[in-house]
């Protein structure tokens, strides 16, 4: 059984992992070196309810996490966050993605957020569709800005509000 909750320290390491494949494998992470669990113990510790980092847990197995991060340090961005949206390779299109954004948005909603924005690199179709299926909408393209596995990306911005 699927179970969405939020993530526990002792979560870490398979979040970590799940975050690492994406980064050798895929382009929804401009990181190209994996991390460590220091460097990803600094990150979870960097959340709190207003920012919450969320698992998707199937009988005891962590496959897949959701966070809401802090988009800036500066005051005047206090009500905006950051999504990020991972799921454990052969369990995507299993609609666990779109489970696990359902409810980071939900929860972000509750700690009275105003805007929450996605980064999602050129190529990434199903990430812009699922982004869209929630109410996000397409506010702009940051032209070339990326560059990973030899290729040139864009990256399209997209945004809710609430």
């Amino acid at each position: 059984m699927l179970l969405i909750r939020d993530a526990e320290i002792k979560d870490l390491r398979k979040i970590n992992d799940i975050y690492n494949e994406a980064i050798i494998n895929t382009v929804a992470t401009f990181d190209t070196e994996p991390r460590s669990i220091e460097e990803q113990n600094v990150w979870f510790e960097n959340h709190d309810d207003k920012y919450p980092i969320i698992v998707a847990d199937l009988d005891g197995e962590i496959v897949g996490w959701s966070a809401l991060s802090k988009y800036s340090t500066r005051c005047a961005y206090s009500n905006t966050s950051e999504i990020s949206l991972y799921v454990k390779e052969n369990f995507r299109n299993k609609g666990i993605g779109k489970k696990l954004i359902k409810a980071i948005i939900e929860k972000g909603d509750s700690a009275g957020l105003h805007v929450v924005l996605a980064r999602i690199a050129d190529g990434n179709k199903h990430s812009m569709y699922l982004h869209e299926s929630v109410g996000f909408v397409h506010v702009g393209v940051l032209k070339e800005v990326g560059s990973k596995f030899g290729k040139i990306l864009d990256v399209y911005l997209m945004q809710k509000i609430f």
